[in-house]
């Protein structure tokens, strides 16, 4: 049985995520913040460690690693801080938030990597979820996209540093989520697909020998299918 850690997962991406994984017949270890809504979203799982806290902090970091085991063949790294919504301008943020959002969307994931790799099966997967606004200048995503800039950078450097891992960035592209919502505040995002429309691109990674890189889950869907 594989073993898998995936943060952010009661709800959105990593609960669709964590959901088709369970299907498959992986051993998960899942962390939230909100410990009611994890506990809500582990009950449809069936081979799962729920464990609710703060990718941010170090403890946690540790717990969910410990829970894994000794040999752990993924690591997804979902959970992301949208930073204030509405959306600042970059000259009216707050920076005590921007650090915020660095250390939940780049030093935490890079910590939770850090702590696993000894245990990492040769071939395994680090699957860092990021953004097209790492890579498009949007008007007012200047926090949240920097960060998923300098997550895609980190990866990309681990990937070089680690020949025998799959280390991935995936944008899985735009989803009806909650922090969609957030972060269009007011706004109808009915016509965004759900997150289950993304999952077949990140199970392509997963489950497949792409060379690490940087993905966008829609041109994989081919490929997972």
């Amino acid at each position: 049985m594989p073993v898998g850690i995936v943060t952010g997962a009661s709800r959105g991406l990593g609960l669709a995520l964590a959901r088709a994984l369970d299907e498959r017949g992986w051993r998960l270890v899942v962390d939230a913040r909100g410990a009611e809504a994890l506990a809500e979203a582990a009950a449809s799982l069936q081979h799962v460690t729920a464990i609710a806290g703060d990718v941010a902090d170090p403890e946690h970091r540790r717990a969910l690693v410990e829970a894994a085991g000794d040999e752990i063949d993924l690591i997804a790294n979902n959970a992301s801080l949208l930073g204030p919504s509405p959306r600042p301008a970059l000259a009216d943020y707050p920076l005590d938030e921007l650090r915020r959002v660095y250390e939940a969307n780049v030093v935490a994931p890079l910590a939770l990597v850090q702590l696993a790799l000894p245990r990492l099966r040769d071939g395994a997967a680090i699957l860092d979820v990021t953004s097209d606004a790492a890579v498009e200048p949007y008007e007012g995503w200047g926090g949240y996209g920097s960060s998923k800039a300098a997550l895609d950078q980190l990866t990309a450097v681990l990937a070089a540093e680690h020949a025998a891992l799959r280390i991935y960035s995936i944008d899985p592209g735009d989803m009806r989520t909650e922090m969609q919502q957030a972060a269009f505040p007011g706004e109808d995002i009915s016509d965004r697909p759900p997150p289950e429309d993304s999952v077949p691109g990140l199970l392509a990674l997963i489950e497949g020998s792409h060379p690490s890189g940087r993905y966008r889950a829609a041109e994989l869907t081919g490929a997972a299918r």
